[in-house]
């Protein structure tokens, strides 16, 4: 089995999970209210709020990061790779975007491959030298391609309902009194680690999608070594001139090439991306079994 099947199959089991927690949840309120109403007005709130930032991913992010649009007598190396990229893809050419951001980073984003737009930072493009921007906007192509903009939009807005219903619980849990103290401290267990291990999963299926992109922009690209080359220089620059997580910055993180913000070691479990070394390893590999 290829990896990227692997990928695939760990990001469908990942989605599995987070389903049954919302299962596992309705059911408890059900059974403690009687009532199943509650779980399907969250779970409509969810999908109507997975519409709405699926819809406009592409907005929310160019804002986030006060890009602009930029023509190709404006920046025309990354037009030139772009173009490419995308005539080997056999898809169209999406719209380009630089941010003023010192910051080295990139991303991609649309509902599709008809309205993906791609970013660069001013930041990356000081730092890369062509062959690695080229592995770099090939990963975040790949995105849009995998549709990994949905994906990511679904998990969070599923991890949203399980938020939701959680907070429910916790707010009604103390007025339920059928079942004893143990079923109480039961449900309230629940609703307290339910969030918690829904964050969890969103996140394992973030850093899913990211090796994926790493694997199939290598492939589109034919140059793996391309990208680790890059991807160590962004694990030093987004070091050395972090942002900040507010605004819709922290929304849109999981969207760009290499994790923007300080990295501790409590937001390391809470990554949107795989450790550097891991992702560079997976490549250096790649690039051998293409020999």
């Amino acid at each position: 089995m290829g990896r990227g099947v692997g990928n695939g199959l760990k990001t469908a089991g990942l989605f599995a999970v987070l389903w049954a927690v919302v299962l596992g949840l309705g059911a408890l309120v059900a059974a403690g209210t009687q009532n199943a109403t509650f779980i399907w007005l969250f779970a409509g709130i969810g999908v109507v709020m997975t519409f709405v930032s699926f819809w406009n991913s592409d907005k929310i992010a160019i804002r986030a990061m006060r890009a602009q649009p930029v023509s190709e007598a404006e920046a025309p190396q990354m037009y030139r790779i772009v173009r490419e990229l995308a005539a080997k893809a056999d898809q169209p050419m999406p719209r380009l975007y630089i941010s003023p951001t010192r910051a080295p980073n990139a991303f991609a984003t649309g509902r599709n491959p008809k309205n993906a737009a791609v970013c660069c930072t001013v930041g990356i493009l000081e730092l890369l030298d062509e062959r690695e921007l080229r592995g770099v906007l090939g990963h975040e192509l790949m995105h849009v391609y995998n549709r990994d903009i949905l994906i990511s939009s679904v998990a969070a807005a599923v991890a949203g309902v399980i938020t939701s219903v959680a907070q429910f619980m916790l707010f009604f849990g103390g007025r339920q009194r059928s079942g004893g103290p143990l079923a109480l401290i039961g449900m309230l267990a629940m609703a307290l680690l339910a969030p918690f291990a829904a964050a969890l999963i969103r996140m394992a299926i973030s850093r899913t999608r990211e090796y994926d992109a790493d694997e199939s922009g290598a492939a589109l690209t034919g140059d793996p070594l391309a990208l680790a080359s890059a991807l160590r220089k962004l694990e030093q620059g987004t070091a050395a001139r972090p942002l900040k997580p507010e605004g819709d910055m922290a929304d849109v993180s999981h969207l760009m090439i290499a994790n923007p913000f300080k990295s501790g070691a409590i937001s390391k479990m809470f990554a949107t991306h795989p450790p550097m070394s891991e992702r560079i390893e997976r490549l250096e590999q790649q690039a051998i079994g293409r020999r």
